[in-house]
């Protein structure tokens, strides 16, 4: 493991070898250490630590200070902040971090010195993560909405994928939808999930549906998810439904208005009564 205090190997230098460099207007430059190499290279496997060293060199009669930045992968050195005199060059360490969860492949960064005018110069770094290249992928979370399928892609291996899809779907009277294998216009990155659409214009008005969604990839990678759902019209159901609504309150009401009128016919009629006084004759 390397300090967290300024780490520097200071060396005059009598004569700046012709080796490639990223060089600033002022002349600095930055460099691999050791001449030779125009750009890093680090390989390892997932967890682990490399080391390597970055000089800036300062071949001007004044001294220059820069500071020291890395983006791409995880760069720690030895000190940001370098000071560098006149006709000498500074030696950094510094140590890639290779994430344990990072996918095998090559990954690409950059180590970027900048001086106190805002003047930058650059040098590659190509990182290689070691390990064994696993295909697969999943369809999850399948609904349904009007016109459109959305579902979503999961890559759950450690390569990059580009997927392909079918889609099956089967009514009570038969084959719907047959969509044979298509390549999506997409790309998946190991451990990514994308939420995605497929369109249905044409889906069936009234029916039962089963929809079966087959996902596929370069390496094996295979996964199928179904999903059932059920197409209702339901505007005109509704309209049925308040016909029929509509059509019972006017019977209650027709109904209830005949009782009202018996009632009334009842009482307007005359009535006959009988008084009994025991008379007889």
């Amino acid at each position: 493991m390397l300090s967290t205090a300024r780490v520097l190997c200071l060396s005059l230098l009598a004569l700046l070898t012709a080796v490639p460099t990223a060089t600033a207007a002022e002349g600095w430059t930055v460099a691999p250490a050791g001449g030779g190499r125009p750009t890093f290279y680090a390989e390892g496997e997932p967890g682990t630590t490399l080391q390597d060293t970055v000089s800036v060199t300062n071949p001007t009669a004044r001294p220059v200070t820069v500071r020291l930045r890395a983006t791409g992968v995880p760069i720690t050195f030895a000190d940001t902040g370098v000071r560098v005199p006149a006709r000498t060059r500074a030696d950094v360490p510094f140590t890639v971090n290779v994430p344990t969860t990072a996918a095998p492949g090559d990954r690409t960064a950059t180590i970027a010195a900048r001086d106190t005018e805002g003047r930058e110069a650059a040098v590659r770094l190509q990182l290689h993560i070691k390990g064994p290249e696993l295909s697969a992928l999943t369809v999850e979370h399948i609904t349904i909405h009007g016109d459109r399928i959305t579902y979503d892609l999961v890559n759950r291996g450690t390569t990059p994928l580009t997927p392909k899809l079918a889609v099956h779907a089967t009514g009570i009277f038969g084959t719907l939808l047959n969509r044979t294998p298509r390549t999506l216009p997409v790309r998946l990155p190991p451990g990514q999930r994308l939420k995605l659409t497929e369109p249905w214009p044409d889906h069936p008005t009234l029916d039962a549906v089963d929809v079966r969604l087959t996902v596929t990839a370069p390496g094996g990678a295979h996964d199928t998810a179904d999903v059932s759902t059920r197409f209702v019209p339901w505007g005109e159901v509704a309209g049925v439904g308040g016909m029929a609504t509509a059509g019972g309150a006017l019977f209650l009401v027709r109904r209830r208005r005949r009782r009202t009128d018996e009632d009334d016919e009842a009482a307007e009629r005359p009535r006959t009564e009988v008084e009994l006084t025991g008379a007889v004759t």
